[in-house]
Order: C-alpha cells, then structure tokens, then sequence
C-alpha cells in the first residue's frame, strides 16, 4: 500500500459517478488529473457492504494485455505528485454508493486523516437551463467560514436531496476538515454525452482557488468537440436553436454585473500565469 504519511501541503479531490455527476463532468476532471499526474493507486473500498449489484453491476472487458478481466464497481483512492506544483493531492474516484453511506464516508475519511490533508475538495456536476455557447457556470461554497473569507465563497442555500458529495463534505465539516464543493451546470438538453468542457471549467476552478498547476492536455481539444458537435444539434433542429436563443440572452442579461474590472483583470490574470507556463523565457 502507498504510504500516505509525509505528504507535501496535501489536498483531497473527490468526485463520484451516480446522481452527482451530470454528463460525467466530475469524474471526468478526476480522470483527466489521475492521467495527467501519473497518479498511483492506494487503495480500493471493499464494494461488498456498499453497493447493489444489479443497480451497479460488475463490467467484463479486457485489459491492456488482452486479458479478460471482471471490474467491480467501487470507489479508488490514487496519490498524484505533480512535481511542478508545491503540494501532493489525494484523488478520491469512486460510484456512490446504493447503502451505509455514512459507513462509505467513515472509510474515507480515514483516508483523508492518515494523508493529513487540510481540505477536501468535492466535485460535482448538475442539469441547467444552461446555452452551450456560453461559458459553462461553474460555483464553489463551503460551510466552513474561514474558506468562505479567504476565497470569497457564498454559503450554499440549496435545500432538498442531496447525493454522496453533500454528505462527504457536511461529515468533513462536522469532523473539522475543511471541505468546498465545486459544481458545474450542464446544459440538460445535451446532458446524453459527456461534456469535457464542464470538466475543464471544474479544473479550471480548482486551478484558480489552490492556485495549482494543472496541465490541460487533450482537455481542451476535447471540449472544442464537444461544443461543435452542441452546435450542429442546434443548428439541426430549429426548435433547439430557437431554446438556445433564449438561454443565451436570459444568460447575457444575467451576467452583466459580472463584467466588473476586478473579474476582468482576474481572468487576465489568469491567462498571464498559463501562458508564461507554456511558454517560458518570452
């Protein structure tokens, strides 16, 4: 097993497959980080007391070998260490799970004491009247009062159900770790596939609120896919394209405040320190 102990500033990362991942938005920026880090597996929860197997059944397939291979659904814990970044990340992927969810958060909160990690980060990815041709929405909130005046985070004031990345953050809270949650709005009517843009606006969040490196890799090829192939549905169907008119002008009236010089001068900000990464000495 991975020894978790010693860790450099470390953080967790979680994201879960189920009702919280919209378009596979979450575990998808999990997944583009676990490739991108190389990140190692530590461990994996025994599936047996948390999962239904006939709601999550087991998948055949062959591995790299050629071998055939039988995959449990469970939930993996990887450690990256990104050498061009000044801290070590935790990377929880994992399905929710069908029973003993407060069990389920136990487990992995013992994860996060041994790692020592100070805060938790809990991806999430839901269904909105969101244009495809705008920016995916992304928001961050936490119930923990000092994150939300060092990062300038709203608590959050949903009320109803909630999934596995609700109960994960309120048990890291009430047990003293630090949690934000960081969703991403999908737009419902193309909510079928997955949407790589979503998850590069999640990562795109973490890299801004942890100022950490993240390599973007194929990620942003990948969402320029996914935005031709949303629009040549729009401009296939009338229908679609006359919703999406809508949305696009209830979305451009909404965000006029937000083009403020301190929003404006953050996102040069932010373009300042990506390209002098790539290209560095100009």
């Amino acid at each position: 097993m991975v020894d978790l102990a010693n860790l450099r500033d470390p953080v967790v990362i979680a994201a879960f497959e189920g009702w919280n991942d919209a378009a596979e938005a979450a575990t998808g920026a999990v997944d583009h980080l676990i490739d991108e880090w190389d990140a190692e597996l530590v461990t994996a929860i025994d599936p047996e007391d948390y999962y239904d197997y006939q709601v999550n059944r087991p998948r055949v397939g062959f591995d790299d070998d050629g071998v055939r291979r039988l995959t449990w659904p469970t939930t993996r814990i990887y450690l990256a260490r990104p050498e061009d970044t000044g801290r070590d990340v935790v990377l929880i992927r994992g399905v929710e799970p069908n029973m003993r969810w407060r069990a389920f958060c136990r487990e992995l909160l013992e994860i996060v004491d041994e790692s020592n990690a100070e805060l938790v980060v809990v991806l999430g990815a839901l269904l909105a009247d969101s244009p495809h041709t705008r920016p995916i929405p992304v928001s961050a909130t936490s119930s923990d009062p000092e994150l939300n005046v060092a990062w300038s985070l709203e608590p959050s004031t949903y009320e109803g159900p909630t999934g596995i990345t609700g109960v994960f953050a309120d048990l890291c809270t009430t047990l003293g770790v630090p949690a934000v949650s960081i969703w991403s709005a999908i737009p419902h009517y193309i909510a079928g596939t997955p949407c790589p843009k979503a998850s590069l606006a999640l990562l795109t969040k973490i890299e801004a609120l942890l100022d950490l490196a993240i390599p973007e890799g194929e990620l942003p090829e990948l969402a320029r896919a996914w935005q031709r192939g949303a629009d040549e549905l729009s401009e296939e169907d009338p229908e679609v394209a006359e919703y999406v008119h809508s949305l696009e002008e209830q979305r451009d009236t909404a965000d006029l405040p937000e083009a403020s010089g301190e929003a404006i001068a953050a996102e040069f900000e932010r373009y300042l320190k990506r390209r002098n990464k790539n290209h560095p000495g100009e």
